[in-house]
């Protein structure tokens, strides 16, 4: 296989009951639509970049591994899923492991349940690296020590195709003020470029921001897709944070020294705001729940 095609979403927000996400949004709902709305597109691999389950029970995690990997099944495709904020390792761990259930993984070491969750598998000359840049009860993101050594340990081989790495928190900037409080550590973030610079890694896939960005970090496009449970507002103030009812993703083809990123946001009928955070309200979440200021 000299190409590589790839359906990214992320941000599905699943529940493991009949539970709406802001007491709107049916989330499995909006799965299956983003799944059949990309029906007739072919692809080797479906990823889900993180906030798979919004309520962090084994159930959610369930219901993904079924909808995402039937669909991944019926096109000879494989689902690959990485943890995010809203995700908890213990039960993302019983039930999709470490991110690449279908496949003959090689996961980050250690017994304890609530140690990041990361692997690598290699198939048909490509390699899928799943990074765990979630920080419990926390909505920001870091990357461990070992993660890093993990990752530079696995790109000092290259792989015959290349490398795609699958991580919730995205190495750029984000758009908002609220998310970039929200972001991936910028230390972190800089190591992460920095260790990937000059690699075999042809895209990075990301989620979290709700809203699509492809930016190039030294020659390899991050893209970060938009969420399937809602999509993020970019463009409006920035210091102030809203979200329609919306659904998107993102196809990914990789052949010979190409990569290119086709994202989709597809918008309900009837038009329907599922929240508005004003000025004041952007400032209290964030002082509550941003990352602390060292």
């Amino acid at each position: 296989m000299t190409s590589l095609r790839i359906l990214h979403l992320t941000d599905t927000h699943l529940f493991g009951d009949n539970a709406r996400h802001y007491d709107t949004v049916d989330t499995a709902a909006q799965l299956t639509a983003a799944l059949a709305h990309v029906a007739e597109q072919p692809c080797d691999l479906v990823v889900v970049a993180g906030d798979v389950s919004e309520d962090g029970t084994v159930e959610s995690y369930q219901r993904a591994r079924t909808i995402v990997g039937e669909w991944a099944r019926e096109r000879d495709a494989r689902a690959v899923f990485t943890m995010g904020n809203h995700d908890r390792r213990e039960a993302f761990r019983e039930v999709l492991g470490g991110g690449q259930p279908d496949a003959h993984e090689r996961v980050l070491a250690g017994t304890d349940p609530a140690r990041p969750i990361a692997s690598v598998t290699e198939s048909n000359g490509w390699r899928v690296i799943v990074l765990d840049t979630s920080v419990p009860a926390r909505g920001y993101g870091d990357i461990e020590a070992e993660q890093l050594t993990f990752l530079r340990d696995i790109l000092a081989t290259p792989a015959e195709n290349g490398t795609v790495i699958v991580m919730h928190h995205a190495p750029v900037d984000a758009q908002t003020d609220l998310l970039q409080a929200l972001a991936l550590d910028p230390h972190d973030a800089d190591e992460f470029i920095e260790i990937i610079a000059g690699s075999d890694v042809r895209v990075v896939l990301s989620g979290h921001y709700h809203h699509p960005i492809v930016e190039t970090v030294n020659g390899i496009p991050v893209v970060v897709a938009p969420g399937v449970a809602n999509i993020a507002r970019s463009l409006d103030d920035p210091a102030e944070e809203s979200a329609e009812l919306a659904f998107g993703g993102a196809v990914i083809e990789i052949r010979g020294t190409r990569t290119r990123v086709v994202p989709f946001i597809e918008r309900h009928e009837a038009a329907l705001e599922v929240f508005r955070f004003d000025r004041e309200t952007v400032a209290r979440i964030i002082a509550a729940a941003g990352r602390p200021t060292p």
